[in-house]
């Protein structure tokens, strides 16, 4: 039996990210609730560090305490109260908190696309308006000014899961292809950091939509492996496993009994994966 997430303590999740920290930049997940992710990202010389999402203040507290850094920002990937909660209990006063909308509790930063602000002295975060979960959707592009060899990392939120995407609760299948294709765009080394622990799920009824896919096996092992696979994949992986971003696949479009449109093929994975029982 897997361990929950939140069980696992923060020495564990210090070791299991490790290889992942570069230098000067830092993530470190923290399970919260029954299957969310916080963050702290981490800028290193400076010991100060961003929360991103974060639901329970004082268990990212109590992180940050361990690791010895400041919590000088907040970023919030959406409004829905699992992510922008923790917004309302902060104990960060004077520290901006980033979002896409005044939906966003204790916003003080309004960002758009393609807006920059940095962490530290050394964390460069570039903004990616991504519409549809909620139209307040923005995922976060991370990188080291300092590291040009490190390759960079992009919270997702609620858009982009490990092997899936996010429901459409505020937009259309024509939105989630458009923000998944954005993902896309970025290096295919970037690593993803997503909302919530989804991943065995997702594997579960991607296998049923491409079951000769060797990568999705790959992916399935993967869950079975880790009791958290946040950070363990990157987009190039999302490619090749994530079936929200195949619609072009021969084995997809036979799956949804469609051709040609990829939205309307992202669309009808989604009503299938809503209803998947598997």
């Amino acid at each position: 039996m897997r361990p929950a997430p939140g069980r696992l303590r923060v020495s564990q999740l210090q070791r299991t990210f490790s290889s992942t920290a570069s230098i000067r930049m830092k993530i470190v997940p923290v399970p919260v609730r029954e299957d969310n992710y916080a963050y702290l990202l981490v800028d290193e010389p400076t010991n100060k560090a961003a929360a991103v999402d974060p639901y329970d203040v004082p268990k990212v507290q109590a992180i940050a305490n361990q690791l010895g850094v400041s919590i000088v920002a907040a970023i919030t990937t959406h409004h829905h109260f699992d992510h922008s909660g923790g917004n309302e209990a902060s104990k960060y006063p004077g520290a901006p908190v980033y979002g896409g909308s005044d939906k966003i509790p204790k916003l003080t930063n309004l960002i758009k696309d393609k807006d920059e602000f940095v962490v530290g002295e050394h964390i460069r975060v570039r903004c990616l308006a991504t519409p549809c979960h909620t139209q307040d959707s923005i995922c976060y592009y991370v990188t080291d000014t300092a590291n040009a060899s490190q390759p960079g990392s992009v919270f997702t939120g609620d858009t982009l899961f490990i092997g899936g995407c996010g429901n459409f609760f505020e937009g259309t299948g024509e939105e989630m292809h458009a923000a998944l294709s954005y993902l896309g765009t970025l290096p295919d080394e970037t690593v993803t950091y997503v909302g919530h622990e989804y991943t065995a799920k997702n594997a579960d009824f991607a296998i049923t939509v491409e079951p000769t896919n060797a990568d999705i096996s790959r992916l399935y092992r993967m869950t079975r492996e880790n009791a958290i696979t946040t950070g363990k994949s990157t987009i190039g992986d999302e490619k090749l496993w994530n079936v929200f971003m195949r619609p072009q696949s021969e084995e997809v479009k036979k799956a949804t009994g469609l051709a040609g449109n990829e939205s309307a093929i992202v669309t009808k994975l989604r009503q299938m994966k809503s209803s998947f029982k598997g």
